[in-house]
């Protein structure tokens, strides 16, 4: 939240976070470019976004448990594309709804805009090459995603905060968001499988241009529709 933490850490924070939100500016661009029917899917990711994390509940930690949404965007547009989704939400939940906080935006986009999605596009991705199942790539990519998103947030917080020392603040604060970020994890899991499935129904055509399936996987939805 706004001033938790000490203004070296934000400050950190922010020199990290900025590069790869800006490298994320240019990959949409060469997105949006290349493929221009696209841009609607962008905002209806980064709508998902500011919905899913704006459901917040309250902890004890100086930090709240959501959803974070960032799965369905890094999967659909990569990492970087979905770095800049997030830093959007972010920064309007931190003016808007006394989310988060402009002080701490580097570390929140850090760990729900940058290592959130970078987990749920590799572990698309290596479902992918496996040839597993689609929905269930998604499905792990969006779950492992917003569990990721917080086990950053622990490290974050035990660094700032190492009280005893760093491995018992982190084992404290992992403790604490397990209790209300597993469900949530699993619940946001099967959500995106079910936006995603609709949108691989509906414009499978948009999905293969983005190389989000293969060939294959677009004949059957279109055999199954």
């Amino acid at each position: 939240m706004e001033g938790f933490l000490p203004w070296q850490w934000c400050l950190f924070w922010y020199i990290v976070a900025m590069p790869v939100v800006a490298y994320g500016v240019i990959q949409i661009k060469k997105i949006t470019d290349k493929q221009p029917e696209s841009k609607p899917l962008l905002a209806v990711s980064g709508a998902f976004v500011f919905i899913l994390s704006s459901l917040k509940l309250p902890s004890v930690t100086g930090s709240c448990s959501h959803p974070t949404g960032t799965g369905l965007g890094a999967v659909l547009f990569g990492p970087a594309a979905a770095s800049v989704l997030g830093a959007i939400v972010l920064v309007f939940q931190a003016i808007l709804l006394a989310h988060g906080g402009i002080t701490t935006l580097g570390a929140n986009i850090f760990s729900m805009g940058i290592i959130g999605p970078l987990v749920a596009w590799l572990v698309y991705k290596g479902i992918q090459k496996a040839n597993g199942p689609t929905l269930l790539g998604v499905f792990l990519a969006a779950a492992l995603a917003d569990l990721m998103t917080y086990v950053t947030t622990a490290i974050q917080l035990s660094l700032a905060f190492p009280v005893p020392s760093f491995g018992m603040a982190f084992n404290n604060f992992m403790w604490i968001f397990a209790i209300t970020q597993i469900p949530l994890a699993i619940a946001e899991g099967l959500l995106t499988v079910v936006i995603f499935d609709y949108i691989m129904k509906l414009k499978p055509d948009i999905l293969e241009n983005l190389k989000v399936i293969g060939p294959k996987v677009k004949e059957k939805v279109q055999a199954v529709v």
